[in-house]
C-alpha cells in the first residue's frame, strides 16, 4: 500500500540523486508529479552524469561511472523506465542484455615500455597482501582519518594491482584508507576479474542518453516541474533545526526566498564532483578555478552552519589540489585510431575498457566504448575517452602539466604512448579537456559526522541525498550511492511502506572469499620470496 502524500517536495539539484529520489516518491510515497519541483543551477539535468555535443564540434563526457551486477538500487529504479527507443524494454533490461552482448574482458589493461599486457600480475609482496587481507578486516573506527600512504608501505604503490587499482576507482595515496577498505570489501568478488576488467557492466550509449534521458522523459510524463537555471543559495531551518523553513533561490532575473511548509518536502543534494568543471579546446587549455567551496559546495557550507550535524564540507572540498584531475573526450572522423587500436589491444571497441600507461606522467588512461556512444552520432563518427589522473606532473613528449595542455597537445602525448604518427591517427579530431577540481572529493579522508546520515537525528521535513551523506558500507563514487541515498530519503522521510533495497555483501559469502583469497595469494608469488612480512602502520 502507498503512501498518500498530502503536501508538495522540493529537490535541491538536478543529479541522479534527485532524478531517483521524484521517481520514488510517485510510486512509493504518493507523491503527484506535479507536486514535485527539481531545481537545478545548470540548464541541463543529469549533473555528472552528462553527455553531450555533435559530430561537426565535437562530443563530452566528463566521465563515466562503472556498473556491476549488485547495484541493487540502481536497477530497481531503473526497471520501471522505458528505454527512449523501447517502450516494451526498461532501462535494466537494457544495461544487462547490452552487457550480455558486448562482454568485457580485457586483453590489454596495461602498457609498458610500448607493449601490452594482458591480465598483468598483480605483482604484491607478502607483506602487500597481509596488509590488504588486515584492511578488508579492520573497522573504519580504527582507520580513522589514516591516508593509504600510511597505511601501505612504500612498494605498494609501484605494484600493478595499485595502478590498475587507482586508474579504475581513481584513488590517490593521499586519500582516505577508509574508503579503500570499503571497495575492497564491496567489490571483492570482483577481485578474481580485476586484472582484466571482468564482471563490468556498460550501458548502451553514455550514460546521459542511457540512463539520465529515459528518466526526464518519464519524470516529465508524470508531470514533474523542472526549475532549470535556478540555483539555491541559501537554505533556512527553524530554531530546532529540525524543519526547513524557507529556500532563497536565485535565477538569471532575481533571488526569491520561497516558503516551505510543515507538510512540505525537501531533499538537498550535498556537494557535487564536478562543480566548477572547465572545458578546453584542441587550441586552449581548461582554465582553472579561482576559488575554493563554489557552487553546491557554498551551499552546503551554508548549511553546515547551522548545526554540526549536518556535515563538514571543508574536510572535503577545502583543497582542490588533491581531488583534482582531467579527462579529456576525442571526437574522430575516421576509423583509423580505432582500427589501431583494437588491433595492438586485442579488443573490439567496448570489449577491453580502461588501457593505462603505467609509467606516463601524466598516468594516462583511455577507453574505447562500443560505438556508436551518443544517440546522435554519425555512422562514420568514432568517439572515445581519456584521462590523467596525475594532471600537475610533466607529460613524456609534451614538457608541461595536463593542466596547461590544449587537446592538440593532449594527442600529442597519447601519439607518444603509443609511437603513432599523430597527423596519420588523429587528423581531424576534436579534443576536449575537461578540468574538473572536485573529482575525488569523496575520497579525502574523513572523520564520524564528517559526512551527515540521510535524514539527520530529528528532521521532520527534509533529508540529504547524493555523494555526501552517510551509508554505511556502500562506496562512493557510484550511480548506486546516489540512488540508494535517494531510496533511503523518500522510505525515511516519507515514511513509505517500503523496505530499502538490501546492500550486497559478498564479504559475508564464503565463496567469494575463498575465490578472493586464492587470486591475491596466487599473484606474483615468484617476487615474494624475497620479501619479509611487515607490520601496517594502523594500530591493531
Amino acid at each position: 500500500m502507498h503512501t498518500i502524500s498530502t503536501g508538495k517536495a522540493t529537490l535541491v539539484g538536478g543529479g541522479i540523486a534527485s532524478l531517483a529520489a521524484a521517481v520514488y516518491l510517485i510510486r512509493d510515497a504518493g507523491f503527484e508529479g506535479g507536486d514535485i519541483r527539481i531545481l537545478e543551477a545548470d540548464h541541463v539535468l543529469g549533473g555528472s552524469l552528462d553527455g553531450t555535443g555533435n559530430d561537426t564540434d565535437g562530443y563530452l563526457v566528463r566521465g563515466g561511472r562503472m556498473f556491476e551486477a549488485h547495484y541493487g538500487c540502481t536497477f530497481d529504479l531503473l526497471d520501471g523506465i522505458p528505454t527512449l527507443t523501447d517502450p516494451d524494454c526498461s532501462v535494466t533490461e537494457e544495461i544487462k542484455r547490452f552487457t550480455e552482448q558486448v562482454v568485457t574482458s580485457s586483453k590489454c589493461r596495461l602498457v609498458i615500455d610500448g607493449g601490452r599486457v594482458a591480465a598483468p600480475e598483480f605483482g604484491l609482496t607478502l607483506r602487500n597482501k597481509w596488509d590488504l587481507i588486515r584492511l578488508s578486516l579492520l573497522s573504519e573506527r580504527t582507520l580513522g582519518d589514516t591516508t593509504i600512504a600510511e597505511y601501505f608501505e612504500p612498494h605498494f604503490f609501484e605494484t600493478n594491482y595499485w595502478t590498475m587499482w587507482c586508474t579504475m576507482f581513481a584513488f590517490q595515496p593521499w586519500h582516505s584508507v577508509a574508503e579503500m577498505r570499503r571497495y575492497v570489501r564491496r567489490f571483492m568478488h570482483l577481485l578474481p576479474g580485476l586484472n582484466r576488467l571482468e564482471g563490468i557492466y556498460r550501458t548502451r550509449l553514455n550514460q546521459f542518453d542511457s540512463i539520465v534521458a529515459p528518466l526526464v522523459r518519464w519524470l516529465d510524463k508524470q508531470g514533474v516541474i523542472f526549475e532549470l537555471g535556478s540555483r539555491v543559495m541559501a537554505v533556512e531551518f527553524d530554531a530546532s533545526r529540525s524543519q526547513v523553513t524557507a529556500l532563497t533561490v536565485r535565477t538569471d532575473e532575481l533571488e526569491q526566498r520561497f516558503a516551505i511548509s510543515p507538510d512540505d518536502k525537501v531533499f538537498v543534494t550535498l556537494g557535487s564532483m564536478t562543480e566548477a568543471s572547465s572545458l578546453g579546446s584542441m587550441t586552449r587549455a581548461p582554465s582553472r578555478p579561482e576559488r575554493p567551496m563554489l557552487g553546491t559546495w557554498a551551499l552546503w557550507q551554508q548549511i553546515a552552519e547551522a548545526s554540526t550535524s549536518f556535515g563538514r564540507p571543508d574536510r572535503f572540498a577545502s583543497d582542490i589540489s588533491k581531488t583534482l584531475w582531467e579527462s579529456f573526450t576525442v571526437t574522430l572522423d575516421n576509423p583509423r585510431f580505432f582500427e589501431f587500436m583494437e588491433s595492438f589491444t586485442g579488443n573490439p571497441a567496448g570489449t577491453g575498457g580502461l588501457v593505462t600507461f603505467k609509467h606516463s606522467g601524466w598516468l594516462m588512461s583511455i577507453v574505447l566504448a562500443h560505438q556508436p556512444h551518443f544517440a546522435n552520432q554519425g555512422d562514420d563518427v568514432f568517439v572515445f575517452w581519456g584521462y590523467g589522473l596525475h594532471p600537475h606532473n610533466l607529460g613524456d613528449a609534451i614538457d608541461k602539466p595536463m593542466l596547461e595542455c590544449t587537446g592538440a597537445e593532449i594527442l600529442t602525448e597519447l601519439a607518444h604512448q603509443l609511437g603513432l604518427a599523430q597527423e596519420s591517427h588523429f587528423a581531424g579530431a576534436q579534443c576536449i579537456p575537461c578540468l574538473m577540481p572536485y573529482i575525488t572529493t569523496q575520497f579525502m579522508p574523513r572523520s564520524p559526522g564528517d559526512r551527515p546520515a540521510v535524514v539527520p537525528g530529528g528532521a521532520k521535513n527534509f533529508a540529504f541525498i547524493g555523494q555526501f551523506c552517510e551509508l554505511p558500507d556502500d562506496t562512493v563514487f557510484t550511480v548506486e550511492y546516489s540512488v540508494r541515498s535517494a531510496q533511503v530519503a523518500v522510505f525515511e522521510a516519507c515514511g513509505a511502506a517500503h523496505s530499502v533495497t538490501p546492500l550486497y555483501r559478498g564479504m559475508m559469502q564464503p565463496g567469494v572469499i575463498i575465490s578472493a583469497l586464492r587470486t591475491l595469494l596466487r599473484n606474483g608469488r615468484a617476487r615474494e620470496k624475497t620479501e619479509l612480512w611487515g607490520q601496517s602502520k594502523v594500530p591493531e
